[in-house]
């Protein structure tokens, strides 16, 4: 289970508006750690704002703890980012297959990548809209404690 902090900014029935001031890296970034924290902050240096599921009804203020099944992410990632690029490349191999004998293997190619990349984006969002509520998504599980 992957969880981080955020303290509730609006809730709206089932649902709420968290904020999460986390994206500082591991902690290494003051010291002598690789960098990724200033780079966050380079990006990210606004707060974070999620709408997620409030099961235990948290309130206005409230540290949380919010939580997604850890496996969520792995999928989402994988279907968001695994699938087009799969596809860019089987659909740059067979434009190349078949510009070969006319001697133009490299602009079939290339157009093939960008089918297939296309392609791809148009399965991965038809896939990731009929999952619909099978995605496991993010939620409130406790008021965070320090």
């Amino acid at each position: 289970m992957l969880e981080t902090r955020a303290v509730v900014v609006r809730v709206e029935g089932k649902t709420t508006l968290v904020r999460a001031d986390q994206g500082n890296g591991c902690g290494q970034c003051s010291g002598k750690g690789c960098g990724t924290g200033k780079l966050s902050q380079l990006f990210c240096s606004e707060p974070r704002q999620f709408q997620v599921e409030n099961p235990i009804n948290a309130q206005v203020g409230d540290e949380v703890i919010v939580s997604v099944v850890q496996g969520s992410v792995l999928r989402g990632i994988t279907l968001l980012y695994g699938l087009p690029l799969f596809l860019l490349m089987v659909f740059a191999s067979i434009g190349a297959t078949i510009g070969e004998p006319q001697g133009h293997a490299d602009r079939y190619a290339a157009l093939g990548s960008a089918v297939g990349l296309a392609v791809g984006f148009v399965l991965a969002w038809l896939i990731s809209s009929r999952q619909g509520q099978k995605h496991a998504k993010p939620y409130i599980t406790r008021i965070g404690q320090e």
